[in-house]
């Protein structure tokens, strides 16, 4: 790979030197015109006509000159650019691209018709100095004289071979993922229906559970429908049969994944942990059964997940040759490189790699639950890539957000071009974006990716979670004064192509992590500067005029670039704002309880670090239960508030949060409760949750419980939320303790 980055850097090297040494260039065109004509095969594939149209119209817009198309049969004497092998017995490896200069003569070619598209557009990016950042940002050099160098000889072959990188930008934008040598779809030759955690797809509960609870996993002495029972013979008959309907609905299909649901509650039967046991890993009786899968259809690839409980590979079994693992990096911490941070997941990539050299990455690179959060992870994708890549992973599935997400262009540009060629310069390809896409504002906001990435490293300590918030950040690489600094080069990037509506816009775009970073921060109330709330003439309470105008911005913004989604599991960049309103409607009331100490009769768990502040502490939480929500794992909620003193109030508010994915569930039923002493308590009317839980519920959605009464006085205030309990037996984390979380509760 080194060579063959120097042997590129030698050409484009040569290519500047072309106007001090004419007698080493060759001229394809000048001044307009050309003698050259583009050759391709007499009947070539779809992808080599592609790739010579797409030579030709870039050739017309570099030079104006437009090289005619034709047939080898139909080719006249003269200069040539030869697209496609055209049976020169090259024998090009399958993923090759090749670009020489022979006797005057331009060959562009690649070891299949695909390769072929590549190695076009390889060379009009890194000889001719095209470039392709977005499906809409591209920036063609306009020249006098086209030249290449004589003696033009470059090679080069991918040594990852099929590259997702799982973004929009390349999903409906086929020509451009064709651009940046990505696939176009995230699985691409998996049956449609049967892409990954497919367990419950094949054996489903709402069939087959009643009658069958012996297919499902034994946990604890009884049988749940969260994972397979993957050593009872049945069970593994409907597997096979579902495999063969669905491979033979999609005849075209080469791969079918018969992998684990997306949780951790594996069987334990006696048969299934005498495998585990013997293995090391219970790996080790997902592999024995996915090899007998993989057994009755030879012809096929039976994909598998190394994921969370299977990660580790099983001490003896090897995975059957028609068998692909997709090991997943889920659980590492993004603030530093994997092999630095998760060495655990290294070692298993080890590991995997010496039992089979079909192993494909699914690796992660945004923050799931906050799209548009800022994530310093940039600097640690080329060495994750190359780790890959040194350990023979030939398909690497980089999990990017599919919806935008923070730098969202910039993020699916750099690690489409680390997936082809792992070792390119970083920064001089990031300098070249920010300079190319952004224009006059690049070198503010390269000053904001700078000083992020500087302000994590620095913080040895801090976890970069892919399920985190931004909320985590605010004592480090995003506290207050470097999150206003941030801010200022924004402006100063807007500032920069205000006369330029087209990048005003991308810079808008780009600093939407900035303003929602700055949103979140506000609700926390970290400072005078970062407050829902001031003082106003009148001595009330209003939300400041910057922070409304920042809200108004962050919807147009969103709303113009086509921005609809906040995280993975749903919420809405419009709920985003709406419930953002409500929130500053809240904030700017009078809250007897704001401030007040609280005293917690139900035992907390880890969130809002414990502290029974958190309800009363003036912080607004949002989608996240990382922000502002205490949280109760198995048990009721109950706490006192002592409003200090004897008073009149009419209405008791609180709001919960719901994340189903994460056994998260609004309380089946909140009470309030009033009282003159503190130990007699009157119960007020209960409310009921106005949205039970069912399997159609919204994953992400918060929910106030609102009473209002005839007014009464008193001192302490008791709010008790009565947990759900346990996940229901539909839920993935059926009999997991099922969790409340609470925030703010006001009294008026």
């Amino acid at each position: 790979m080194q060579r063959q980055t120097q042997a590129l850097s030698f050409c484009i090297f040569a290519l500047f030197l072309n106007a001090c040494q004419p007698e080493r260039a060759i001229t394809l065109a000048e001044n307009g015109a050309s003698d050259y004509q583009i050759i391709t095969a007499d009947e070539p594939a779809d992808e080599e006509s592609r790739a010579a149209m797409e030579l030709q119209f870039y050739l017309e817009k570099i030079s104006g000159a437009k090289l005619p198309l034709v047939r080898f049969s139909e080719k006249r004497e003269g200069p040539s650019i030869w697209v496609g092998n055209l049976g020169n017995k090259e024998n090009l490896q399958q993923h090759q691209v090749s670009i020489r200069e022979k006797n005057g003569d331009l060959m562009v070619s690649g070891g299949n018709s695909q390769s072929t598209l590549y190695a076009v557009y390889t060379f009009l990016e890194d000889i001719l100095g095209c470039r392709f950042y977005s499906p809409d940002a591209e920036k063609v050099p306009q020249l006098s004289r086209v030249e290449i160098p004589k003696g033009l000889n470059y090679d080069y072959t991918p040594p990852i071979t099929t590259r997702t990188v799982h973004s929009r930008l390349f999903y409906d934008n086929p020509p451009f993922a064709d651009k940046r040598k990505v696939t176009y779809e995230a699985f691409p030759t998996y049956v449609p229906e049967a892409r990954v955690h497919t367990f419950h797809r094949f054996v489903p509960e709402a069939k087959y559970y009643e009658d069958h609870p012996e297919y499902y996993a034994l946990r604890d002495g009884r049988r749940l429908p969260t994972q397979l029972c993957l050593t009872n013979p049945e069970v593994l008959r409907l597997v096979k049969d579902t495999v063969a309907a669905l491979l033979a609905r999609y005849p075209e299909a080469e791969v079918i994944s018969v992998s684990q649901d997306d949780n951790q509650q594996h069987c334990r039967c006696d048969a299934c942990s005498a495998i585990d046991e013997r293995e090391g890993s219970p790996s080790g009786s997902m592999i024995a059964f996915v090899n007998e899968v993989a057994a009755a259809f030879p012809d096929k690839t039976i994909s598998t997940l190394a994921y969370q409980y299977t990660r580790q590979a099983p001490l003896r079994l090897k995975p059957a040759e028609n068998v692909l693992i997709t090991l997943c990096s889920i659980e590492c911490d993004r603030s530093a490189p994997i092999a630095q941070n998760c060495r655990e997941f290294a070692d298993d990539l080890i590991a995997w790699g010496e039992k089979t050299d079909k192993v494909r990455i699914w690796d992660y690179t945004t923050q799931f639950t906050n799209f548009l959060a800022p994530f310093p992870n940039l600097r640690n994708l080329q060495p994750n890539i190359q780790l890959f890549a040194e350990n023979n992973a030939k398909w690497v599935f980089e999990q990017h957000s599919n919806q935008p997400s923070e730098l969202f262009e910039l993020r699916s540009y750099l690690t489409a071009r680390l997936l082809w060629n792992p070792g390119i310069d970083v920064e001089a390809v990031l300098k070249d974006f920010l300079d190319g896409y952004y224009e006059e504002a690049g070198p503010h906001i390269g000053k904001y990716i700078t000083t992020v990435h500087d302000a994590l490293e620095a913080d040895t300590s801090f976890f970069l979670f892919l399920y985190g918030d931004p909320s985590q950040a605010f004592g480090s690489f995003l506290r207050p004064e470097l999150l206003m600094q941030y801010d200022s080069w924004m402006e100063e990037a807007e500032r920069a192509v205000a006369g330029k509506p087209e990048v005003l816009e991308r810079v808008k775009t780009a600093r939407l992590g900035i303003d929602y970073a700055v949103l979140e921060a506000s609700r926390r109330q970290l400072s005078d500067d970062l407050s829902l709330v001031e003082k106003g003439p009148d001595g009330g309470w209003r939300p400041p005029e910057k922070l409304v105008r920042r809200l108004k911005n962050f919807q147009e913004v969103t709303d113009r670039a086509g921005i609809t989604h906040m995280n993975e599991m749903g919420y809405t960049v419009e709920e985003y704002v709406q419930f953002y309103q409500f929130t500053l409607e809240r904030a700017k009331k009078e809250n007897y309880a704001r401030r007040r100490p609280v005293t917690l009769l139900e035992k907390p768990k880890k969130y809002a670090n414990e502290d029974p502040q958190a309800l009363t502490d003036g912080a607004l939480g949002s989608s996240s239960f990382y922000a502002n929500w205490l949280g109760f794992e198995g048990n009721n909620l109950e706490a006192v508030i002592d409003l200090g003193e004897s008073m009149e109030f009419s209405e008791i508010s609180s709001a919960f949060l719901q994340v189903v994915n994460h056994i998260v569930f609004f309380p089946e039923q909140v009470s309030y409760y009033y009282s003159k002493d503190g130990n007699n308590f009157e119960l007020l009317d209960p409310i009921p949750n106005a949205r039970p839980l069912t399997r159609d519920s919204k994953v992400n959605d918060i929910q106030e419980f609102l009473l209002r009464f005839e007014a009464v006085r008193g001192r302490y205030i008791k709010i008790k939320a009565e947990n759900l309990g346990k996940a229901p037996i539909w839920h993935h984390g059926a009999g997991l303790p099922a969790w409340i979380f609470v925030d703010e509760v006001m009294v008026r």
